[in-house]
């Protein structure tokens, strides 16, 4: 069952001391995103919507600025639970060095916020909800695309004949190295 985004909002500021409004939005966008890419469900129940700013939990934001009230770690409503809290980890791991303005710009540059960003300018209205199928599939394509980058390619007849010269060494007596043996073995690496 999905938390509160006031629940996220209350371990990202204490993860994060001084999270600025905007930037904590922004990381409320991401801790969405990885949790339906890594669990199928939404981290949080409210929506996310586009806004010139890009991605915000618009009635967290109300909530804030018009009860003038910023939650405490220590109030949580219900504790989260583990994945919850990694998710949050992973997030605050990822992003939590970037300022407000990059985050700005690295989420102007996705998917949904772009297609709600759209339907924005389509329809004249001040934000247009940005859908979780949308976010869902925007992160498991990040993801895809970090499996594949992450992956380095390996040849298996160079890797097999370097585990045979490698058995072969250790397989040889003890000796000191000649500097000509030294040599050859260098130009055999280059």
């Amino acid at each position: 069952m999905p938390v509160s985004a006031r629940d996220v909002a209350a371990v990202l500021r204490d993860r994060l001391p001084g999270l600025s409004t905007t930037k904590l939005h922004k990381l409320l966008y991401y801790c969405q995103g990885h949790h339906l890419t890594a669990f199928g469900v939404p981290l949080f129940s409210e929506s996310i919507m586009a806004w010139d700013m890009g991605p915000v939990v618009s009635t967290l934001w109300a909530e804030e600025k018009y009860a003038n009230r910023i939650p405490d770690a220590s109030l949580l409503p219900r504790e989260l639970d583990e994945a919850e809290l990694n998710t949050i980890g992973y997030v605050v791991s990822r992003y939590g060095k970037l300022s407000a303005g990059d985050l700005i710009r690295l989420t102007h540059g996705e998917d949904p916020w772009q297609a709600a960003d759209g339907m924005r300018k389509v329809t004249g209205e001040k934000s247009v909800k940005i859908e979780p199928d949308w976010i869902r599939k925007c992160f498991q394509d990040k993801e895809a695309e970090d499996a594949k980058e992450e992956r380095p390619q390996v040849d298996q007849e160079a890797l097999d004949e370097w585990l045979a010269k490698a058995h072969a060494q250790r397989d040889r007596p003890r000796q000191r190295d000649s500097r000509e043996e030294f040599l050859a073995r260098l130009a055999d690496i280059g």
